[in-house]
């Protein structure tokens, strides 16, 4: 290197003034140093403190080892994006599950407690006709409460109160003596055929249509056998199986097929036999067959004898 070069710096970087090294404290000894008074304090005092300062270049070495393990330790983990998805999912899922499950037991309960198995197995016409004769007994029970209610008024009115007693005297007998079979009676009604041997015609099945009939409105029966022979059916007739075939009723001997006349609202009675799973469904079932037949006019003429009443008394 010239001493040109060495002196003036051209073509060299120039480097910026350094500070001698001395004891701390003593001026620059050098006649061109400038003033310490005129330096900035917050000037960087050497080259050490300006490379602290500069930003560090791209190209920065790479730490060594023995940091990387303490640079590892000291970041944070990563947090895998599809582990919490995964377990929002899940949990997702399961909430289903369990509100599936439950709306499935609220609806079973539901059906368990208000469903009720004959009506469910019963079908929409039967259904409309018994809801048809709930009405009609419905109606037939308010006439019955408007009659004596009736009664009651005229009874109570002081002219007309010993007509209207005699006269009430007298149809409440006539009812009596219709149900006691004492009287014959006179009305719309059913003709109920049964036909089938004894299995299918006994006399459970005669006693489960007697009462079907009851509950459906009859007020006066009786039934007889193939040789034209009736008994009046009341609240006291039996029915037996006799030996050798036919029944007995109230100790009269009858063979089939039979015949029970029936005094009531056909179409009410003639429902209520029809219900599945009843007199008509168990005698069809049992190989016999039932044929009720609607008639405007029904005359049951037997009449039963009297009962001597040995212990009852009426009460005062």
């Amino acid at each position: 290197m010239s001493e040109e070069h060495r002196e003036t710096g051209t073509g060299w970087p120039a480097a910026e003034p350094t500070r001698p090294a001395g004891p701390a404290g003593e001026p620059d000894p050098r006649p061109d140093a400038p003033d310490p008074d005129e330096l900035s304090p917050l000037a960087p005092d050497g080259p050490a403190e300006r490379e602290a300062d500069a930003p560090a270049s791209p190209e920065a070495e790479p730490a060594s080892p023995e940091a990387e393990p303490e640079a590892a330790a000291s970041a944070p983990a990563p947090v895998a994006e599809g582990s919490g998805r995964r377990r929002l999912t899940s949990a997702g899922a399961m909430i289903g599950v369990l509100l599936a499950l439950l709306g499935f037991t609220l609806v079973v309960q539901l059906k368990t407690t208000s469903t009720d198995p004959t009506l469910a197995a019963t079908r929409e016409e039967d259904l409309v006709r018994i809801s048809s004769d709930l009405d009609s007994r419905e109606r037939r029970l308010r006439q019955d409460i408007e009659a004596l209610e009736e009664s009651q008024r005229q009874l109570r009115s002081g002219e007309q109160g010993r007509q209207a007693a005699l006269e009430e005297a007298t149809r409440r007998a006539d009812e009596l003596g219709i149900l006691a079979g004492t009287l014959p009676a006179v009305g719309p009604g059913l003709s109920v055929r049964f036909v089938g041997d004894g299995k299918a015609i006994s006399s459970t099945r005669i006693l489960d249509a007697v009462e079907e009939l009851r509950g459906a409105g009859a007020e006066a029966m009786q039934i007889s056998g193939a040789d034209g022979t009736a008994v009046r059916i009341i609240a006291s007739t039996y029915f037996v199986d006799a030996e050798g075939g036919g029944l007995v009723v109230d100790g009269r001997r009858l063979s089939g097929p039979y015949t029970i006349l029936v005094i009531g609202d056909p179409a009410t009675m003639r429902t209520a036999l029809n219900i599945p799973g009843g007199v008509v469904a168990s005698v069809n079932d049992a190989g016999g067959s039932v044929t009720p037949v609607d008639r405007e006019v029904v005359e049951v003429s037997q009449l039963h004898a009297p009962i001597k009443l040995e212990h009852a008394r009426p009460v005062s």
